[in-house]
């Protein structure tokens, strides 16, 4: 009899754990502990490669965490951090070495461009930036010293879809590590590995946890990878306490239904915005007019909901706009039950150049959107108002 296989509702609240019925506690314990005891000596020198030597090396709890995130992504294995750069750097770190170059989008966080065009050429590895969805560049730029390919999709926070199919087999052609920041997305919403891609990264900060209450990065991927970057992990100590990855499993639990209600919402938000006379162009994947829009809808079993717009004014105008809303907290991160908004150019983005920002089409009238779970008709609401707000600020400048 074949095996039943489990939709991602199900894997999101049983992954990683035993569903052999038994006595025990329903929800997995918090092994807050640094070290384990053992009986002995013998007994220490075989639990060096186990969760139960000392909680930089792994955690039961962890173990439980990471296995419910691989089941999800539909790969071998995971790891947590204690942030999503720490998953970026120390994966990096892990697989390539002085000499090395890396062929990255243009169209990827703040945070990993910073690391890449900063503090990489200090360690003799060389970035080259390509346009996001011009592949030809991608191949072009392969050197023979080439040894990953970096990627974002949806891009932040212009939400650009990747052609990942297309990315997977440049990367194998040329015998590359495909690498891939998937926070937007989720595995809810899109599986790289089924792609192709090798390596998938998601800061942990946002859907997964879901609640803004812990700082968390995740990758997840082939075996043989997975295990060289938990070497350098363990050496660099960027791992996750045990109780925050308690936090990350129960938010991972609701990860489809906050997903699906997300998208649900950002879709509405953003079909709003896109006829608003005050509202210069709006980014996202499923709304009409966006310039990838088939590709998402092929890859993507939702949109996400994350979504950015520029305003019709001046980057004072944004301000305005950000600071007139009520039910869209300004601040910054993404993908948690409460709505947000930020300006890239202040927050994701404000530690690169304005040139590499002017690249990307990151302008200052641009507003970032994480669409949380309230009600859609409230949110648009509160959208409308705060235009209303920076039309009429406008109109009094102009008169005045």
């Amino acid at each position: 009899m074949t095996k039943h296989k489990h939709h991602p509702e199900t894997e999101a609240v049983r992954a990683g754990t035993d569903l052999h019925k038994k006595n025990g506690p329903l929800a997995t314990p918090i092994y807050q502990t640094a070290t384990f005891e053992v009986t002995d000596s013998d007994q220490q020198l075989r639990a060096t490669s186990t969760d139960m030597f000392y909680t930089r090396y792994g955690n039961p709890t962890h173990t439980v965490a990471e296995k419910a995130i691989a089941e999800l992504e539909g790969v071998d294995a995971a790891l947590l951090f204690a942030s999503g750069m720490g998953a970026i750097t120390t994966s990096i770190l892990a697989l390539l070495k002085s000499g090395d170059h890396i062929v990255a989008q243009r169209d990827i966080y703040g945070g990993a461009t910073k690391f890449f065009s900063q503090w990489l050429p200090k360690l003799g590895i060389e970035t080259t930036f390509v346009d996001t969805t011009q592949y030809d560049q991608h191949a072009r730029a392969i050197r023979p010293n080439t040894r990953l390919l970096y990627l974002e999709s949806p891009t932040n926070p212009i939400l650009r879809v990747v052609d990942l199919r297309q990315v997977a087999a440049i990367a194998k052609q040329h015998n590359l590590i495909s690498f891939i920041d998937s926070t937007f997305a989720t595995p809810i919403n899109q599986r790289p590995a089924d792609f192709g891609i090798d390596l998938i990264m998601h800061s942990g900060t946002k859907y997964f946890a879901g609640h803004a209450d812990l700082i968390c990065g995740i990758v997840a991927g082939r075996e043989d990878l997975i295990r060289k970057i938990h070497e350098t992990r363990t050496t660099l100590g960027g791992v996750m306490d045990p109780h925050a990855a308690w936090l990350l499993l129960r938010g991972t639990k609701t990860l489809a239904v906050r997903v699906q209600r997300q998208n649900d919402n950002a879709l509405r938000v953003a079909q709003f915005l896109a006829q608003h006379a005050k509202v210069r162009g709006v980014h996202y994947p499923f709304v009409e007019g966006h310039p990838q829009r088939a590709l998402a809808m092929e890859q993507m079993h939702g949109g996400g909901g994350v979504l950015s717009f520029e305003v019709d004014g001046t980057g004072e105008d944004a301000k305005r706009m950000s600071e007139a809303l009520h039910l869209f907290t300004l601040a910054p991160s993404l993908g948690g039950v409460d709505s947000l908004v930020s300006l890239p150019v202040l927050t994701s983005h404000a530690m690169i150049s304005a040139e590499h920002r002017q690249k990307m089409g990151v302008t200052e009238q641009l507003i970032r959107l994480s669409v949380g779970i309230e009600n859609a008709d409230d949110l648009i609401a509160d959208l409308e108002q705060a235009l209303t707000v920076v039309a009429g600020t406008r109109q009094h400048a102009q008169v005045g």
